[in-house]
Order: C-alpha cells, then structure tokens, then sequence
C-alpha cells in the first residue's frame, strides 16, 4: 500500500484507530495472561484486516521483518567472530563432536562436515558453512590454542 493509501484511511477512520489503541492499553494494563495477547494481537489483527489488508499481507510483512532480524544477527554474530576469536575455548568431544564457545558466540560442528551450527547470544542462526571465511578464521583461531 503506498503511503497516500495509508493517510487516507487514517483520516477516515481515526475515530477507530483510537479505540482500538484505549482498549489495547486496557486489554494490556489489566490482563496478566496468555489471553492478553490473543487479545491484543486479535485487535491487531481486526484493524489491519478492516484497513484492506489481506492475510498474505500480514504473513509477508511478518516473514520479510523475521528474515531482516536473523540477518542483523548473522552480521552480528560474523562481527562477534572476528573480535571474540582469540577468547574462544575449543572443545573436542569423545563422539567426534566439538564445539567452541564465547561468552557471545557457540558453534557445534562434527569433524570432516562442512557444516557448523551457529548460536548467538543464545539464538540459533543455524547452519553456516566452514567454507565461509570468517567462520573458517574464527575455528583456525579457535583451534591454535
């Protein structure tokens, strides 16, 4: 929807808008349970289906914002992998497993894989490469010690 589309029908339906905020900071301020947010998210929901948008709208907006924050937190933990490299504790395990841990970064991986899987800040960014450079830097770092 562009931007006209928007003011429009802020213009025309501000009567609503405003009450759908009050009841959302009602529905927040007195309910302490899971219901709260179906309320809330219910409400949400209700004024974006009755501004025109569909279903698929909502699920695009929400898949492309969850995609831009794992990708912020990608480029987060790669950034934590350059300056936290030299602290990094290596680890080698009995089964063929090992992992290497910072006090932001853990990558789990299996000897002769070429995968690693990569939390951050306790966040599973899943699987990366060992081929990618800096993770490749991070483990040859990790492993000198």
């Amino acid at each position: 929807m562009s931007q006209e589309v928007i003011m429009k029908f802020l213009e025309e339906n501000w009567m609503l808008l405003a009450v759908a905020v009050v009841v959302l900071f009602v529905v927040v301020s007195f309910l302490k349970t899971v219901l709260k947010w179906v309320l809330v998210i219910g409400i949400i929901l209700g004024v974006a289906i009755y501004s025109g948008y569909t279903i698929d709208d909502l699920s695009k907006v929400v898949t492309t914002v969850k995609d831009d924050a794992l990708q912020t937190l990608k480029d987060q933990a790669m950034n934590a992998m350059l300056k936290e490299a030299e602290n990094a504790e290596f680890k080698q395990n009995d089964d063929g497993t090992y992992s290497i841990k910072t006090d932001n970064l853990e990558i789990t991986g299996k000897a002769k894989e070429d995968k690693v899987k990569v939390s951050f800040r306790g966040v599973s960014l899943g699987e990366m490469s060992l081929n990618d450079a800096t993770v490749k830097a991070f483990m040859e770092q990790a492993t000198k010690k």
